[in-house]
């Protein structure tokens, strides 16, 4: 094929995907009619990374940085990747979490240009001919949110848009799925957010959010006019409410190509982490107790995903749910309470109700801690300290996200339990020191999970998304956490090298595809080389 641009002259510079701009050579630019329309000296890729970094250095505040790199994203989409992938540590805080928290907050204010799909439900019933407004004819990974859950910080309306963007130019930096294959998308259905209904600036539909058999049968369009269109591609939901979170995902996963990244992808970090951090602390994974802070979907995600993975390791799916107990807003979930939704029902226990956080760690003794109440400041000095006199080395993970929301910091889980916490968080924290010894705060981010997960299944054009999968994904991104890495109390691979992380995680993700039958290619040999070929590099290809 081809890598001939479409377009030409003053149109090409305004092509992210064939755009090279100062990169373009002196024979280009008389070929491709841009002689005059760039400065004289033609750049190399590698000069113009340089000149990013020095941009990005001069300026001090993150969103500005994420605006700058939106704008790039924009008009050079090879040098955009090139820039995010010179240095993923210092770039993904930039382009996700937790700045893309405050771009979503912030995103009718700031609005530059318009990318993926919006589809508003007053489109219902031409779902159809939107989708098809979208000019790729091959896409295979969608993110898709309606904007009601964003991070930890609620109904943002159309604002979400910032998330499905963000994810996917991870899928790509991270892993290499090819950028064209990826298409954002945001389902309005209104906001029940009166603030954003009243801002004169807000895109979205100025209405309270639709509900029930209006909303689902919406959901159900927007999947069949996808697949119509793209039958190969597969759907993550992405910041649902859990009232429509769980229920969606039953409905698909067991007929189409899909996952719901808070519940699952959320759920095989954690795992991951919990997995490598036994290296540090010792003991099976059937031992553990784990006590999480927050009962929705992605409490009961992580907790379903840890207790399938101990029945791999010899007991029973009951007695592996009863090692993984929830703590919401009114206290312990147990078999008395009367408001017990049905999907936390798995993980009720008998017990006499403790509606104090620090009292339940001291009653249960669990082994680890997992936060995912999107309430700040919960891990208090209270609960920590007496998770560090219950256990030599406690397990405290502050997954909520973002930063501000963080149920701890790094420093005061090193402080309060003087130096004995095995710490992850769902933002990053920057290394601690304490008692002379230099902690560095692993990122329990799903960015180790969803990424290598896209690439499998881009490579295998894979019909399902399984649960098996996820532990799998799980146990391969603990399985890469060195000695000198948990001598430093970090127990998920440097993000420095996520690329290849990403892609050792996506050849056994491959290999089990292949060997399950859910692959829709012909065996390829060999699966490593064959996911390595086909992963996107940042180049200006000839």
């Amino acid at each position: 094929m081809s890598n001939e641009p479409t377009s030409r002259g003053y149109a090409l510079l305004r092509d992210p995907r064939s755009n090279r701009g100062t990169a373009f050579s002196l024979e280009d630019r008389s070929r491709l009619g841009l002689e005059g329309l760039l400065p004289p000296q033609p750049s190399t890729l590698a000069l113009q990374v340089a000149r990013i970094h020095g941009e990005l250095a001069n300026l001090p505040e993150d969103i500005h940085k994420y605006l700058v790199l939106s704008d790039l994203q924009a008009r050079n989409e090879t040098l955009f990747y090139a820039v995010i992938m010179s240095d993923p540590a210092t770039f993904m805080p930039l382009v996700y979490t937790p700045t893309v928290g405050e771009a979503c907050q912030k995103f009718d204010h700031i609005f530059r240009a318009a990318r993926g799909l919006y589809l508003p439900i007053s489109a219902k019933g031409r779902l159809a001919d939107l989708v098809a407004n979208w000019p790729a004819h091959d896409v295979r990974f969608i993110v898709v949110t309606d904007g009601e859950r964003i991070l930890g910080l609620g109904d943002l309306g159309v604002g979400g848009m910032g998330i499905p963007i963000g994810k996917l130019s991870l899928y790509t930096a991270c892993a290499g799925v090819p950028p064209e294959t990826c298409l954002p998308v945001t389902l309005d259905v209104g906001t029940n957010n009166e603030a954003l209904r009243n801002d004169p600036l807000y895109l979205g539909l100025r209405q309270e959010r639709v509900r029930g058999q209006d909303y689902h049968a919406f959901i159900d369009e927007f999947v069949e006019a996808i697949l119509a269109r793209y039958p190969r591609a597969c759907i993550q939901w992405e910041d649902f409410a859990n009232q429509n979170a769980i229920p969606i995902l039953a409905t698909y996963k067991e007929k189409i190509c899909t996952f719901n990244d808070d519940i699952q992808g959320t759920a095989a970090v954690a795992l991951a982490g919990i997995l490598a951090a036994l290296h540090i602390t010792g003991g099976r994974l059937p031992e553990q107790r784990v006590l999480f802070l927050g009962a929705g979907s992605a409490a009961t995600g992580i907790a379903e995903l840890i207790a399938r993975a101990m029945t791999q390791e010899g007991i029973s799916l009951e007695a592996a749910r009863a090692r993984n107990l929830l703590f919401d807003v009114n206290g312990l979930i147990t078999t008395s309470r009367d408001d017990v939704m049905d999907f936390q029902k798995p993980f009720a226990i008998d017990h006499a109700p403790i509606d104090d956080f620090a009292t339940a760690v001291r009653a249960l003794r669990p082994t680890a801690i997992v936060g995912v109440s999107t309430v700040p400041k919960l891990f208090n000095q209270q609960v920590v300290e007496a998770m560090a006199e219950l256990n030599e080395r406690p397990i405290i993970f502050p997954y909520s996200n973002p930063t501000s929301r963080s149920e701890c910091t790094a420093e005061e889980a090193y402080r309060w339990s003087n130096g004995k916490a095995v710490f992850a968080s769902g933002s990053p924290f920057p290394p601690v020191q304490f008692n002379d010894k230099i902690f560095v705060p692993g990122q329990g981010n799903n960015v180790y999970i969803f990424p290598a997960m896209g690439m499998a299944i881009y490579a295998t054009e894979a019909s399902r998304v399984t649960d098996q999968m996820f532990i799998l994904a799980a146990r391969a991104v603990a399985d890469q956490v060195d000695d000198e890495s948990l001598a430093q109390g970090l127990i998920y691979p440097p993000q420095s090298r996520i690329f290849e992380a990403s892609l050792q995680v996506a050849i056994r993700l491959a290999e089990h595809i292949f060997d399950e039958g859910l692959a829709r290619v012909p065996h390829p040999g060999d699966i490593a080389a064959y996911v390595r070929a086909r992963a996107y590099r940042p180049e200006y290809r000839a």
